[in-house]
C-alpha cells in the first residue's frame, strides 16, 4: 500500500510539471565603434594632438582640453601645465594620481613613449579593474610642456561592461601620446 501511494504521488508530482525546458543561448553585449579616423586638434595652445573624429573638444582654462565621446559617454580630460623647474612635483603627481586607484584595480600595466626625434616622453597607464579610471597617460618634452590626460566614463565603473569602450579609447590616447608635437 506505501509503495502504491508512493508511486501514484510520484506520477502526479511528474505529471504536473509542464513547463518545457527551453534551452537560451549565452547573451553577450555587442559593442561596436566606428573605425577611428584621426585629425589634427585645432586649438590655440603650446601643444597639438591627433583626435579621433567622433570625439568633440572642449576647450578649458589655461589649455585644458576635454575630448568628449558622446556615443560612448566618456571624456578624456587634458591637463596642461608649463616645466618652470619642477618636473620632478609635476612627474610625481602624475604618478601618484595613476597608483591612487591601486585601492579598485587589479592590476595597473605601463607603456612607456620615448620619442627623442620629437621630443616626447611619457608613460601610458592602463588600469584594470573596477576603478575610476582605465587609463591615464603624461606626456613632456621635459624642458617646457607637460601633459597629463585621463580617461573617464559617465557610468559606475564596472570593468567587464565597459572593456570594449575602455580598449576603443585606449587605442585613442595611444594615437594622442604618439602624434603630440609641441609649440616653440
Amino acid at each position: 500500500m506505501r509503495y502504491l501511494f508512493a508511486l501514484i504521488t510520484m506520477t502526479l508530482l511528474l505529471a504536473s510539471c509542464q513547463d518545457r525546458v527551453v534551452v537560451k543561448p549565452a547573451s553577450q553585449l555587442r559593442l561596436e565603434y566606428p573605425e577611428a579616423v584621426y585629425s589634427k586638434a585645432e586649438f590655440d595652445c603650446d601643444y597639438s594632438f591627433s583626435v579621433n573624429q567622433i570625439a568633440q573638444l572642449q576647450r578649458r582654462n589655461n589649455c585644458w582640453v576635454n575630448v568628449h565621446y558622446p556615443a560612448i559617454d566618456a571624456t578624456i580630460y587634458l591637463t596642461y601645465r608649463p616645466v618652470k623647474n619642477n618636473l620632478d612635483s609635476l612627474l610625481f603627481d602624475a604618478q601618484k594620481l595613476t597608483y591612487d586607484h591601486t585601492v579598485k584595480a587589479n592590476k595597473i600595466l605601463e607603456q612607456p613613449r620615448i620619442d627623442p626625434i620629437n621630443k616626447v616622453y611619457g608613460m601610458f597607464y592602463m588600469i584594470d579593474g573596477d576603478a575610476a579610471t582605465q587609463s591615464q597617460f603624461y606626456v613632456t618634452d621635459s624642458i617646457n610642456h607637460f601633459v597629463t590626460g585621463s580617461v573617464y566614463f559617465n557610468a559606475k565603473p564596472n570593468f567587464d561592461s565597459i572593456f570594449p569602450a575602455v580598449e576603443y579609447l585606449r587605442n585613442d590616447v595611444r594615437r594622442m601620446m604618439e602624434s603630440m608635437s609641441w609649440e616653440e
